[in-house]
């Protein structure tokens, strides 16, 4: 007897250049110096550079995203946001475990980021996912002169 499975209801998949006005809008209500549209395609361009999204499967709309470089052996995470009307949902989970399981098929070391002392949010999650601070980097965001807080995952 066949099993009827039913659709995932969220995708990750690579960004299009179709997906750029949702991913700007995302930023915008996300972060305080929000990318422009042309960094994110400046970042589709770049061998190194993935910006992936999570994809509500039935309306096709973007829900989350993530930026993430691959240096050399280590994932470098620079930004992962959701839409504000879909939050709380674990598309950020979601979109940090699809990175995280990037850089283990990528043979990858570490995953390491910044973030926000402030973006407790943000620490909760990453420390969900077991990444550890490891510095503090003093005045990293030039808008407002707050600290970042490094934080590494070790994916050996």
């Amino acid at each position: 007897m066949a099993v009827n499975k039913a659709p995932q209801p969220f995708l990750i998949e690579p960004m299009r250049r179709g997906d750029l006005d949702e991913v700007v809008e995302i930023e915008r209500v996300s972060f305080r110096s929000p990318w422009s549209g042309q960094v994110f395609l400046e970042e589709m361009s770049r061998d190194w550079a993935h910006v992936d999204v999570v994809r509500d499967a039935v309306r096709g709309s973007v829900v989350a995203f993530g930026n993430y470089w691959l240096v050399a052996d280590e994932v470098h995470l620079l930004n992962v946001a959701t839409d504000p009307r879909a939050r709380r949902a674990g598309h950020a989970s979601r979109m940090l475990a699809h990175i995280i399981d990037f850089g283990r098929r990528h043979d990858c070391r570490l995953v390491t980021l910044e973030v926000r002392r402030s973006n407790a949010a943000a620490l909760r999650l990453y420390r969900r996912f077991a990444f550890r601070s490891v510095g503090i980097r003093p005045n990293y965001y030039a808008e407002d002169q707050e600290d970042a807080i490094v934080m590494l995952l070790d994916l050996d």
